[in-house]
């Protein structure tokens, strides 16, 4: 199955590594590494997480951020990557863009 990371979930990804980057050196490539490990598991995956607000969530395994994204044809769209952290209203909201 092929994958496609909308530019609003690179956007997602960017703003992520930055947080981790200023925590610890080297946290925010970890960060990416790890998320993008996630996204390329939809290649075998996708379709079987739970659907929320429409979209399936992928929970990533190391950090609190969710995968969000839908399956067309034999295609596998990531349209966010958010922080579970953040406040569920703000999560809609971006969701709903």
């Amino acid at each position: 199955m092929r994958i496609k990371v909308l530019s609003a979930a690179e956007n997602d990804l960017v703003e992520g590594h930055h947080f981790y980057e200023a925590q610890a050196d080297g946290l925010g490539a970890y960060f990416l590494d790890t998320l993008y490990s996630d996204i390329d598991s939809l290649a075998y995956f996708a379709g079987i997480h739970r659907v929320v607000l429409g979209y399936h969530r992928l929970l990533s395994k190391r950090f609190p951020f969710a995968v969000y994204y839908r399956v067309a044809n034999d295609e596998v769209i990531v349209f966010a990557v958010l922080d579970c952290r953040r406040n569920p209203s703000w999560i809609r909201k971006k969701l709903s863009k």
